[in-house]
């Protein structure tokens, strides 16, 4: 071997090593928040039903724009872009709309 052969294979192996743990460690992550976010979906198609069986609106905008403001607060406190945080429940929230109006148009028999 040549001269710092051996500690470069080292640290090759060191850093191959860290990846696979920090890669498992972000696999179980990204298991957790999927299965999360089916449990979110669950509950919200039951808001979805509730709303369709009272004809409420599918969208609550006072409770959305609530809801933003304390995922951004939580977001800050976490050190996570509250940018991002707020992104990602708008994102959440449209999908949960566009469910909803499903529901609905279901109720109706549309």
């Amino acid at each position: 071997m040549e001269k710092g052969t051996e500690g470069q294979v080292d640290q090759d192996v060191y850093v191959q090593q860290e990846l696979h743990r920090l890669r498992d460690s972000i696999d179980n992550l990204d298991a957790a928040l999927v299965h999360l976010l089916a449990e979110r979906f669950k509950c919200t198609q039951e808001v979805g039903r509730l709303k369709a069986r009272y004809q409420l609106p599918p969208a609550d905008p006072e409770r959305e724009a609530a809801q933003i403001r304390r995922l951004r607060a939580l977001a800050e406190e976490s050190k996570l872009d509250p940018v991002f945080a707020e992104r990602f429940l708008n994102f959440i929230i449209a999908e949960v709309v566009r469910h909803h109006e499903l529901i609905a148009a279901a109720a109706r028999g549309n």
